[in-house]
């Protein structure tokens, strides 16, 4: 149900009692109103202390107090809007709602007496970091630049990459309280229209007091049905190059104010597996790169299960192979040594995350050092499990996509489970049970296994291949993209 709209009074008095009745100057002291006179007018500014650049703000008020009465005696409201207005960006606003909410997100708010209207100018200057490179997406040659939590900030490094006419980044805002900005971003004659329409509908219909979580809450909202499958059905990246990219392909991306990560969608198993690195380099060490981020991905699921179901069951290996089994057991069962480490690994983790920066490092090896070398001369590891655990964690680490590495991981704790309680039936189900769960997961309508489930040889070559820049002719088919070819044939004059 719509929220009833107050129109502004003509009466200047009334306008800021009932704005005083609802924001309080008096406990709100970032909250500034500065009454002024504008041609011998009563008028007065509204605005947010933090967020007002003082420079503009000044100008306009100089242009202000050197008016005179007869200067704007008609048409008031047009004269200042078009021509004593001294700054680019200016809104026209008629109720008191609108004053609120434009006030708390940033510009100044000029009221005056005598009009029911009021201008909102946008010299608002959000606190902001200086652009740097992500901790989660180094790369070793390429652009040192990555999103911030401004958002204006943040559509401007994709414009600098994108200088296409037809570089959508519609405005929309989400939370009853929070009024978050969200950017919808899209190349209109690129991506499928039904896949905007999608999202756009789903942000317009968020229903919540507020997004302080920004692009996760947002995620959450708009994909439903999440909680039972870890696999992240949207890609984030920090990169404003990862993101121009994506865009050109055909996906989506929504950026939300606050936040440093954007969402890209929709998105397959394999696009959490790619990584900028892979396209800084030449396209046959590319293929090196991806290779052996694929190999440790697969370690970081199957490495400890695998391990563990033919420690318990040397039966299953041939005679050139019995060296991989334990050569002594420890004083626990192997299937707890695994759950211990893998708990300790997560700890250390946790720990790391949790430290201050001059210590973390310190942190790790007094960990390692008592985790690894002590349990295991007190005989609560054995050597194997160590190995094999430390092993799967850097196969986690390496995975390019944060959230897939954790749901890699919850995979293999899963597997590692039915393989210490049901041994090679359990290890079996743990497969195929997982198999079927990305089977099953769609992102936005596209199935998430693509190109392997729907087959699709082209798309698998690329995902496996990385493609040099020359050949890449077609965008992924998957998306639907209205444009699919990303390097057109230019015909002859006068072809058909």
């Amino acid at each position: 149900m719509a929220k009833r709209q107050t129109p502004l009074s003509k009466n200047l008095e009334d306008n800021l009692e009932e704005l005083d009745r609802r924001l309080v100057f008096k406990k709100n002291f970032d909250l500034i109103l500065r009454e002024i006179e504008v041609g011998r007018r009563k008028a007065a500014f509204l605005f947010v202390d933090a967020f007002a650049k003082d420079t503009p703000l000044s100008l306009i008020m100089r242009e202000f107090s050197r008016l005179q009465p007869e200067e704007i005696a008609l048409n008031t409201f047009q004269k200042l809007l078009y021509r004593h207005v001294v700054y680019g960006e200016v809104q026209e606003l008629g109720t008191l709602e609108e004053v609120i909410d434009v006030a708390l997100s940033g510009p100044a708010v000029l009221l005056l007496d005598g009009e029911a209207r009021a201008i909102a100018i946008d010299v608002r200057q959000y606190p902001a970091r200086t652009p740097e490179e992500p901790d989660l997406e180094k790369v070793t040659r390429g652009s040192r630049d990555g999103f911030v939590e401004t958002l204006v900030h943040n559509t401007a490094l994709l414009r600098r990459r994108l200088r296409d006419p037809r570089l959508r980044i519609e405005h929309l805002t989400a939370g009853v309280r929070s009024k978050t900005d969200i950017a919808l971003v899209y190349l209109d004659d690129v991506a499928n229209p039904e896949i905007v329409d999608s999202v756009r509908e789903k942000i317009q219909h968020i229903n919540i007091d507020g997004l302080p979580m920004a692009e996760k809450t947002v995620e959450e909202l708009i994909t439903p049905g999440s909680f039972w499958n870890p696999f992240p059905r949207v890609r984030y990246t920090e990169r404003p190059d990862v993101a121009a990219a994506h865009l050109l392909d055909g996906h989506v991306v929504v950026m939300v104010d606050t936040s440093p990560s954007v969402i890209i969608l929709p998105c397959t198993f394999f696009h959490h597996l790619q990584h900028a690195e892979e396209f800084r380099q030449s396209p046959a060490i590319g293929v090196y790169l991806r290779w052996v981020r694929f190999a440790g991905v697969l370690l970081s699921i199957f490495l400890t299960p695998l391990w563990l179901l033919l420690a318990l069951k040397p039966g299953l290996l041939p005679p050139e192979l019995k060296f991989i089994g334990p050569k002594k057991m420890g004083a626990m069962p192997l299937f707890v040594q695994f759950l211990l480490a893998e708990v300790a690994i997560d700890m250390i983790r946790m720990a790391t995350i949790h430290t201050p920066s001059p210590i973390a490092t310190s942190t790790g090896i007094i960990a390692a050092v008592l985790l690894g070398d002590i349990a295991a001369r007190a005989g609560l590891f054995i050597p194997e499990v160590t190995l094999y655990v430390a092993t799967a964690a850097i196969g986690t680490f390496l995975t390019p996509s944060y959230e897939l590495s954790m749901a890699n991981r919850l995979l293999r704790l899963f597997i590692l489970v039915l393989t210490g309680l049901f041994l090679l039936p359990g290890f079996i189900i743990g497969c195929l049970l997982s198999f079927a769960a990305l089977a099953l997961t769609r992102s936005f309508g596209i199935p998430y296994l693509w190109p392997l489930l729907p087959f699709n040889l082209e798309g698998l070559k690329s995902v496996l291949i990385r493609p040099p820049v020359a050949i890449q002719h077609s965008r992924p088919s998957i998306l639907k993209p209205i444009d699919p070819d990303r390097q057109p044939q230019m015909r002859p004059e006068g072809g058909g």
